[in-house]
């Protein structure tokens, strides 16, 4: 088949392990980001599958549309970033391997990571130094302090692990399932969710963004944290209501480490989440790792080995197979 990967910005690919599952196929990779979906349909226009690259690029209706050689997209894991009922309608097979029970702990190091930059004000120090100063300023320790794990899953669990390592207290605020399991595994549930904001030195958002999780830390969550927390999102910035954080770090009472951005890749200068001295930013680079990477696309690429054997698997929209363009 004639495999076309999408947004391998530093042409990493080729030279993992994993892409050698790909040696039958005729593969393109490329290394640039195409917005426009005429330019990408133009592109793609002898792609017989498409693999993407978590969710760098947005297939459309639109897109989808101007395709109809297209008969696989390949990718791994949540997929708001497709138009499943586009691709069904376009009889394009979406394989998506949701990887239950493995959490990314390359986005479970980054956050602790973030957390003791932060702590430990480890960019500005770089800084100082690097600029023929010394330490400019005092950092703070972790351990004995109370690490707030907002959602009860794989990676907020391994997060928790790093955590007791280093001697910090963990308590746990979720959906109201979360909690139950969290209390069936006797994992400290805050009393109440202005209680697990108020009491946690720093709070780590680790939830799926569904309709029903989108906005869901609001001004109210973010102003019951003590001056001088820290809110960590490594999962999804639309977890966080339009504004909210913004608005909040403005007034310079909490500080912040984000890796996730409304919109991305988040190049203005003059954004506050990328600019305000209370806030580490970091671009996305949660699951960019050379071993994430591995794993994840030796995932992918055997959806699309078995695909081209006639034998798909981990298929979004099967309903698609009973028409499909083969």
């Amino acid at each position: 088949m004639k495999v076309h990967i999408l947004d391998d910005w530093f042409d990493t690919l080729r030279g993992l392990p994993c892409f050698a599952k790909l040696k039958d196929h005729d593969v393109t990779v490329w290394t640039d980001h195409i917005e426009d979906p005429g330019e990408l349909a133009t592109r793609l226009q002898p792609a017989d599958a498409v693999v993407l690259f978590r969710e760098r690029t947005k297939i459309t209706a639109e897109l989808l549309d101007q395709l109809p050689g297209l008969k696989l997209i390949s990718q791994r894991s949540v997929y708001p970033h497709i138009d499943v009922e586009a691709c069904t309608r376009n009889r394009v097979l979406l394989c998506s391997n949701m990887h239950a029970g493995t959490p990314s702990y390359a986005a479970a190091e980054l956050t602790l990571a973030l957390i003791l930059a932060s702590y430990r004000q480890i960019p500005q120090q770089v800084t100082s130094v690097r600029s023929g100063n010394w330490q400019m300023g005092v950092g703070r320790s972790l351990r004995g302090r109370t690490l707030g794990l907002y959602g009860y899953g794989r990676i907020a669990k391994a997060v928790a692990g790093y955590a007791e390592a280093i001697g910090m207290k963990i308590q746990w605020w979720s959906s109201e399932a979360g909690r139950a399991r969290a209390s069936a595994d006797r994992a400290k549930v805050a009393e109440s969710r202005d209680a697990f904001f108020g009491t946690s030195d720093i709070v780590s958002l680790h939830v799926r963004l569904k309709p029903d999780t989108r906005g869901i830390i609001t001004a109210q969550d973010l102003s019951a944290m003590q001056p001088r927390a820290l809110l960590v999102n490594t999962s999804r910035s639309g977890l966080i209501a339009p504004g909210v954080l913004e608005a909040e770090i403005d007034r310079g009472r909490i500080f912040a480490a984000i890796d996730v951005f409304d919109t991305e890749p988040l190049t203005d200068a003059a954004n506050p989440l990328l600019t305000h001295p209370n806030v580490l930013p970091t671009p996305h680079i949660g699951y960019v790792t050379e071993d994430e990477f591995n794993l994840q696309f030796s995932d992918i690429f055997d959806q699309v080995t078995a695909y081209a054997a006639g034998e798909p698997i981990h298929m979004i929209n099967p309903e698609v197979r009973s028409g499909n363009k083969d």
